[in-house]
C-alpha cells in the first residue's frame, strides 16, 4: 500500500492535469528497457575486458540501470553508465551505426532491439494505472505522457490506451526541440504548457529516481513515485511527495 496518503490527493479544485511517465508507469516496458541495456553493455564491457585484460563487470539491472539509466535517453543513458566505470566512448551522432563503438552507437543499438521487442511481444498497461487514468479524465483532468523513449507513439498503440491522453512528449519532440533531458524538468515543463496548464497545477508521476528528480526541479505541485522495485525510500528522497506501489491503490 502507499506509504504517505489515504485516498485520491488529486482532485479538480486542485490540480487541472497529471503528467505520466510511461515505460514502468503505465505499461509494463521498463523491464524490457533494463534488460536490453544489460545485453548492450554486457557485450560491450566482455569485449572490452578481453581487450584490456581486464575483469568482466558485468552491467547490473537494480543497481546500474536505478542510477544511471532509467528515465533517460538512451544517450545519456549510454553516456553516464559509461562514465560511472571511467569509460569515456566517442559521442557518434544520432545517424551512428548500432555497430559503432560510440555513445550513439550504443544507444542505437538498444533502439534496435526494443523495437524489435514492442513488435513481436506486444505490451502490457498496467491495469490500476488505466483505471486511475480514466477516473481522472472523468473528472475533467488533463492527462499527458511523458518519456524519454522515441518509442512513445509505438507504445502506447500497442497498449491500446493511445485515446487516453491529450498529449505526448516522447524523446523524438525532445531532440526535436533540443530539450534537456531527466533529471532537468523541461520535458515536463513543455507538457504543462501545452496543456494550458501551470507546473503548481500540475501532478508529474514517475517510477525513475531522474523522473522524481525533474518533477521537483520543475516546481510541480504533487510528484507521485511508482514503486514498483521495493524501492519507495529512495524516490522520496528524490522528490516524490508520495509514493505508491499501484496507482490503483489510488482510487480504493
Amino acid at each position: 500500500m502507499s506509504q504517505f496518503h489515504t485516498g485520491n490527493p488529486i482532485t479538480r479544485d486542485k490540480f487541472d492535469a497529471v503528467l505520466f511517465d510511461l515505460d514502468g508507469v503505465l505499461t509494463a516496458t521498463a523491464k524490457v528497457h533494463a534488460a536490453a541495456w544489460k545485453k548492450i553493455f554486457d557485450e560491450y564491457l566482455q569485449k572490452r575486458a578481453m581487450e584490456n585484460n581486464e575483469p568482466f563487470q558485468p552491467f547490473d539491472i537494480r543497481s546500474d540501470y536505478k542510477l544511471y539509466v532509467d528515465g533517460k535517453s538512451r544517450y545519456d543513458g549510454a553516456r553516464d553508465f559509461l562514465g560511472s566505470r571511467g569509460i569515456h566512448l566517442p559521442e557518434g551522432t544520432p545517424d551512428s551505426p548500432p555497430e559503432d563503438e560510440t555513445v550513439c552507437g550504443l544507444g542505437n543499438r538498444k533502439d534496435k532491439i526494443i523495437q524489435q521487442v514492442i513488435e513481436s511481444d506486444g505490451v502490457e498497461a498496467y491495469d490500476g494505472s488505466v483505471a486511475l487514468v480514466r477516473h481522472l479524465r472523468s473528472q475533467g483532468i488533463k492527462t499527458a505522457v511523458v518519456t524519454s523513449s522515441h518509442h512513445g507513439g509505438p507504445v502506447v498503440e500497442a497498449a491500446g490506451i493511445a485515446d487516453l491522453f491529450d498529449l505526448r512528449v516522447d524523446g523524438n519532440v525532445v531532440d526535436r526541440l533540443k530539450l534537456a533531458g531527466k533529471p532537468a524538468p523541461d520535458a515536463y515543463l513543455k507538457a504543462a504548457e501545452d496543456l494550458g496548464v501551470e507546473p503548481k497545477r500540475a501532478v508529474v508521476v514517475e517510477d525513475a529516481l531522474s523522473g522524481v528528480q525533474a518533477g521537483r526541479n520543475g516546481g510541480f505541485g504533487l510528484v507521485i513515485g511508482v514503486a514498483r522495485h521495493d524501492n519507495a525510500d529512495e524516490l522520496k528522497a528524490n522528490g516524490a511527495d508520495m509514493v505508491v506501489t499501484d496507482l490503483g491503490e489510488m482510487l480504493c
